[in-house]
C-alpha cells in the first residue's frame, strides 16, 4: 500500500509541474490531436473492433485433484475443439481445494476439479461455488449431482468387497458392512484406514447411522485382526497374491490391475446390496468458482465433460461410472437399481473430523 501511495504522490508532483510550465504548448497539441481524433473516430472504431475479433480466446483456469493421465487428454480435445486454451494446476485434491480457500477472491481458478465429491462439499460450504444452469444439472443422474445445483459428478466409483472366490463362499458374503463383522472373516480381511476413499465411505457410515455406530463397526473390524495397505491397488493385489481372502476396495482397481497386465483371475468383486455406507457409489465432481470471469467457458467445458465420447473414456480409460443420463454402464456391472445405493448428501462427506477421531481414537490410523 505504501508503494502505491508513492506512485499516486509522485504522478500528482509530476502533472502540476507539467502544468504550471507547458500550458500554451498542452493547448496547441490538443486541438491538433481533437480535429486528427474527428476525423478518424469512425475508422479507429472499426480497427478495434477487428481486433477483438483477431484476439486470442482467454484461457481457462482449472485446478484438477484428477492425475494427469485420467483427464488431461479431455482438456486437450476440449482445447481443440473450441480454441479455448486450458491451463491446469494438478494436485491432490483437498491441498488444491485448501489453495482455492486461502487464495479467497483472488484464486486464478474458473473451475474446480475433485477427486472424491467430499472437497468439492467444502468449497460449497465456503460459498466458493457458482451454482449451474438447470440444463447442465439436469444431464446428470440426480444421485451424482449436487442436491444445490453447484456441481455434477464426471464419474463414479462403487465400493465393492474384492475376494478370492476359492478361498470365500457364496453364502459368506456379506450384504452390509455390519455382515463382516462375523467371526467368520477373523484374520482374512485386508483394508486401507489411511485411503480417501475408505474415509469416505466411514464418514457416510456416519452420515447413515451416527458417530457411535461407526465406531463400533471400525472397533469391530480391528478385532478381526485384518492387514492394513496403505491403498486400494496394494490391497486388491494382496488378494490376488493370497495374502488375505477379501478387501474393501473400489469396483475398478481390479480392472485397472487386469489392463496393467496383471492375472485377476483369482480376484472378484462384490456388491454389497443392503443399502448401507458399503454401497456407496462416490463421484469425481467438477464446479465452476463463483470468482471466475469465465463463467460461459467454465459451463461449457462442464458440458463437454458430459458427452458421450468423454464419458465413454473414463469408463474405458478407468473402467469407472458414467454420470451422465442415457449412458450405458460397463460390461459386467450391475443394474444400478439393483444395489440400493445408499442416499447420501455428497456435500456432508467434506467433514472427516468426526471420522479421523474415530480412527486414531481406535487405533486404526495413526
Amino acid at each position: 500500500m505504501r508503494e502505491l501511495r508513492d506512485l499516486r504522490v509522485l504522478h500528482a508532483s509530476a502533472a502540476t509541474r507539467w502544468t504550471r510550465s507547458a500550458w500554451p504548448f498542452a493547448w496547441v497539441v490538443l486541438m491538433t490531436l481533437t480535429i486528427g481524433c474527428s476525423r478518424n473516430d469512425a475508422a479507429g472504431q472499426d480497427e478495434e473492433s477487428n481486433a477483438s475479433r483477431r484476439a486470442p480466446a482467454q484461457r481457462l483456469v482449472v485446478y484438477s485433484g484428477r492425475t494427469e493421465g485420467l483427464i488431461d487428454p479431455l482438456f486437450r480435445r476440449f482445447e481443440a475443439q473450441t480454441g479455448i486454451p486450458v491451463q491446469v494446476r494438478y494436485g491432490e485434491t483437498a491441498s488444491l481445494a485448501a489453495a482455492i480457500l486461502e487464495e479467497g477472491p483472488r484464486s486464478p481458478a474458473d473451475v474446480f476439479v475433485a477427486q472424491d465429491a467430499s472437497a468439492i462439499g467444502a468449497l460449497q460450504g465456503a460459498n466458493r461455488l457458482a451454482p449451474l444452469p438447470a440444463p447442465l444439472l439436469e444431464r446428470v443422474r440426480p444421485s451424482f449431482r449436487s442436491t444445490e445445483g453447484m456441481w455434477v459428478g464426471i464419474s463414479g466409483r462403487a465400493r465393492v468387497l474384492t475376494y478370492r472366490p476359492d478361498r470365500v463362499r457364496e453364502d459368506e458374503l456379506p450384504d452390509t458392512l455390519t455382515d463382516l463383522l462375523h467371526p467368520r472373516w477373523q484374520g482374512r480381511l485386508g483394508w486401507a484406514p489411511t485411503n480417501a476413499s475408505f474415509q469416505s465411505m466411514v464418514t457416510a457410515l456416519v452420515q447413515l447411522e451416527g458417530a457411535d455406530a461407526a465406531e463400533r463397526w471400525v472397533r469391530g473390524i480391528l478385532a478381526l485382526q485384518p492387514r492394513a495397505y496403505p491403498g486400494n491397488s496394494p490391497a486388491v493385489q494382496a488378494v490376488l497374491r493370497g495374502e488375505v481372502d477379501a478387501v474393501l476396495t473400489n469396483h475398478y482397481y481390479l480392472y485397472r490391475l487386469q489392463g496393467e497386465g496383471v492375472s485377476t483371475e483369482q480376484g472378484r468383486n462384490h456388491y454389497l446390496r443392503g443399502g448401507d455406507a458399503g454401497a456407496m457409489i462416490n463421484v469425481s465432481a467438477i464446479g465452476r468458482l463463483a470468482t471466475s470471469r469465465q463463467s460461459e467457458a467454465a459451463e461449457r467445458l462442464i458440458g463437454f465433460l458430459l458427452e458421450e465420447e468423454q464419458q465413454r473414456f473414463f469408463v474405458e480409460t478407468n473402467h469407472e461410472l458414467p454420470t451422465a443420463q442415457g449412458m450405458h454402464l460397463p460390461t459386467g456391472f450391475p443394474a444400478l437399481e439393483s444395489l440400493a445405493i445408499p442416499t447420501l448428501r455428497f456435500e456432508d462427506l467434506s467433514d472427516l473430523t468426526q471420522t479421523h477421531h474415530i480412527l486414531r481414537r481406535t487405533g486404526a490410523m495413526p
